[in-house]
């Protein structure tokens, strides 16, 4: 070994040294006094460094000599000539030592001392060391490299040997890419254009998305496009296509919303994709399941599911409203029948319960106790944004409808029926307890689909398209049975939810939604009573002015922080987003407000912009024109930098 060649870093060293007594020597032209001071100084530090540099690499010299010493002749020159590329590096990434193999195939170099390691990989010599190794990629060749620690005198040696993979790593990213996916389609509205179509014109409406489909897998090599339904179709595509699919960010859904129609009703398609199964049949599966979810986030976007992840790719537009009742009436019949074989109903929200929330519940709860079963709201009167409307109904003989969650849970049967309003997540119930101890459990909700939401549901009764849980109620009311009734009392609640969730009959408003508010006006509902449950405190209402008047104006969103912390602001701040609203070319409001060290965010659009996918970025959720999202451990400042940064990546997917 120590016949070898000087190691690389050796002329570097005397190199610098040479460099360094040049400089000195200048010093003697300059000022020779000065020349005999620093001249002891640096031949005294680049002794020391002479000395250390040798000291190492007797260390060095050492083990690989103790090492070498051990073997015989035979073994020496097994060595010499084992056929994998071996190497032998310091603790520094120093090669010392490489087999003739390394410097034939791999490092075409005829002198490798003193190269490092870094030339070949950058990974830490330490994690070849294990039974796998690593898997590194070197000059288009693909090697797993395993590694052998060994530490002697202080000095640490690392032998790495190397197997050449390449041909199997080709012939996995092969299997890969060959992987078929399958992707569900389904038109959103198919039913709603055809219904406005004139004969005439419905054959070219659907040769035009037959045309524009197949011209999307036409480029797919392997591929095929099927209908199954009249507006269904299955496609089976390899993962190599499915790449570029996402990397156009599944352009057909804006290439299919071009298509005219009558009555300019834009064509929406709703894509699932089941990706990355063993089979077929496991890729039928996720497929369904990503298309339910693209369908409960309002359609007109693709969901690709991959084992238990779930990504999505368009939902920008607005969902379009489904005017049929048909699903209404069924969910109401089947709704009737649990009713009627359970011992007893609970009515619950989501925390921090808002006028929808509680309206909805309430709503549901006396209208069973019409037809003469026991139902409850269970709510949390401490943790609640409605105080306002449920001292109201207290005070018109509602007070015995509501109880907490710790009473709840001692009227619990195996028989109870839990009904959950305004929200399909375990994790925003107002008491996950209770719904843990319910065996059946009901679903009414609009908000969009999210990934965690309840599977357990008996019924799950989800509209994206309605306004408020309070129109969907209203609307089962309606089908429940004759003996189904609700008082004026009750209707004003339901009727305070759905101008809530629709800024008093602005966004989200339907026809449905009109049909639901005639329908609770006619029951006697009073619009001026109502309109005063929105009303506000002098305090509250100055808070929410200062935050209008601090808000900035980026990229069309007017983006306001609250310095104030009170369990008002969950009120204030939502009403601050709205108002925000009303500014010219503003299209979205973000207000962001600190609770108990949470950072909060009410998200508000007037539909140009979707909230919910920006607070989907950060963790939150909602629906297109009303979301928000909590933040913890974090600063109102770096929460208000991430708010940005899911602005700007939102306008850039979107564009």
């Amino acid at each position: 070994m120590k016949d070898r060649k000087s190691w690389g870093i050796r002329g570097y060293l005397f190199l610098l040294m040479a460099v360094t007594l040049i400089l000195t020597g200048t010093l003697w032209m300059i000022n020779p006094i000065l020349f005999f001071i620093v001249l002891p100084l640096v031949l005294a530090v680049d002794g020391l460094v002479v000395w250390q540099v040798h000291n190492v690499y007797q260390k060095v010299y050492k083990m690989m000599d103790g090492v070498v010493g051990q073997l015989d002749t035979s073994q020496r020159n097994y060595l010499h000539n084992f056929p994998l590329p071996v190497i032998i590096a310091t603790e520094g990434r120093e090669i010392i030592w490489y087999s003739p193999s390394f410097s034939e195939k791999i490092l075409l170099k005829d002198d490798l001392y003193g190269t490092d390691v870094d030339l070949i990989t950058t990974e830490p010599l330490p994690e070849f060391c294990t039974t796998e190794g690593k898997l590194i990629s070197y000059e288009n060749r693909w090697y797993r490299v395993l590694g052998v620690e060994k530490e002697e005198n202080d000095v640490k040696l690392y032998t790495l040997y190397f197997l050449d993979v390449t041909q199997v790593q080709q012939e996995a990213t092969l299997y890969r890419l060959t992987r078929p996916s399958v992707m569900l389609i389904m038109l959103d509205n198919y039913g709603e254009i055809m219904q406005q179509a004139k004969e005439s014109e419905k054959s070219r409406i659907l040769g035009e998305i037959d045309t524009t489909l197949e011209e999307f897998i036409s480029n797919m090599t392997s591929s095929f496009i099927k209908r199954y339904d009249g507006d269904k179709f299955l496609v089976v595509a390899e993962e190599q296509h499915l790449e570029k699919m996402i990397e156009t960010r599944f352009d057909i859904l804006d290439k299919i919303r071009k298509i005219q129609t009558a009555g300019n009703l834009p064509v929406t398609l709703s894509i699932g994709v089941g990706r990355g199964e063993e089979t077929l049949m496991q890729s039928e599966v996720s497929a369904r399941q990503a298309l339910d979810m693209a369908l409960g986030r309002g359609g007109d976007q693709a969901v690709i599911k991959n084992k238990t992840l779930y990504e999505f790719y368009g939902g920008v537009s607005k969902g379009v409203e489904k005017r049929t009742k048909v699903k209404t009436r069924i969910v109401a019949n089947a709704l009737s029948e649990l009713i009627a074989t359970a011992d007893r109903v609970l009515v619950m929200g989501h925390k921090f319960g808002d006028l929808d929330c509680v309206g909805a519940a309430v709503g549901m709860a006396y209208a069973i106790r019409s037809i003469g079963k026991n139902a409850d709201v269970v709510i949390d009167r401490n943790k609640n944004l409605a105080n306002i409307l449920i001292d109201m109904l207290s005070q018109q003989g509602c007070a015995d409808l509501f109880i907490d969650p710790a009473e709840a849970q001692f009227r619990i049967t195996p028989n109870t029926l839990l009904i959950i309003c305004d929200t399909h997540t375990e994790n925003l119930l107002e008491s996950e307890e209770v719904y843990r101890r319910c065996k059946t459990v009901v679903v009414i909700d609009h908000h969009r689909k999210m990934v965690n939401h309840i599977e357990n549901a008996v019924i799950f009764y989800h509209e994206p398209y309605a306004s408020s849980a309070s129109e969907m109620v209203a609307e089962l009311i309606q089908y429940m049975g004759d003996n189904c009734r609700i008082n004026s009392v009750v209707a004003q609640a339901l009727l305070s939810g759905i101008m809530l969730d629709t800024r008093n009959f602005v966004l989200k408003t339907g026809v449905r939604t009109f049909e639901a508010a005639a329908y609770l006006k006619r029951i006697g509902a009073d619009t001026v009573i109502v309109r005063k449950l929105f009303a506000s405190t002098m305090d509250s209402y100055q808070r929410k002015t200062r935050i209008v008047a601090a808000a900035q104006i980026y990229k069309g969103c007017a983006v306001a922080e609250s310095d104030y912390s009170s369990d008002d602001m969950r009120v204030v701040a939502p009403q601050a987003a709205d108002e925000l609203l009303g500014i010219d070319g503003v299209d979205g409001s973000f207000v962001l407000y600190e609770i108990d060290g949470i950072i909060n965010i009410s998200a508000r659009s007037m539909g140009a912009i979707n909230v919910q996918v920006i607070m989907e970025k950060l963790g939150g959720g909602g629906h297109h024109t009303m979301a928000g999202a909590q933040i913890k451990g974090l600063e109102i400042e770096k929460v208000k930098q991430m708010l940005l940064e899911s602005i700007d990546q939102y306008f850039q997917e979107k564009s």
